[in-house]
């Protein structure tokens, strides 16, 4: 499975994006996916995941109730809306997946995109 990170871009605080992570494979669908965030100097955190249907999301505390997760099975695509972003919110967005795993734990996923540059200004 290979995985494509796009959408990341500079933007104004309160604004939002739309990240995209396209995959390649036909078992894409049946993989749990999540999007991990890394900011210069610090550790990768975990944004969101999904099941592989998309019948539950997970979020972290930081972007609970801005962000959304989503999945279009058919287009092999798993989106991450951001909205209300701050400039916290700056970091090199990655998308990951696993044919078994959706938590929160990076070194959990198998599969990982190349990530995409989020930078918010103040």
């Amino acid at each position: 499975v290979l995985l494509q990170a796009c959408g990341g871009g500079l933007v104004q605080t309160g604004g939002s994006l739309r990240l995209s992570c396209a995959a390649s494979g036909r078992t894409f669908s049946s993989y749990p996916t999540g999007w991990f965030r890394q900011a210069p100097g610090k550790e990768r955190d975990f944004v969101a995941a999904i099941t592989r249907y998309g019948g539950i999301t997970y979020y972290s505390d930081s972007v609970k109730g801005r962000f959304t997760i989503s999945r279009d099975n058919a287009k092999n695509t798993v989106y991450l809306q951001m909205n209300s972003l701050t400039p916290d919110d700056t970091a090199v967005y990655y998308c990951a997946a696993d044919p078994v795993y959706s938590g929160r734990h990076p070194n959990n996923y198998r599969y990982w995109g190349q990530g995409t540059l989020v930078t918010v200004s103040s």
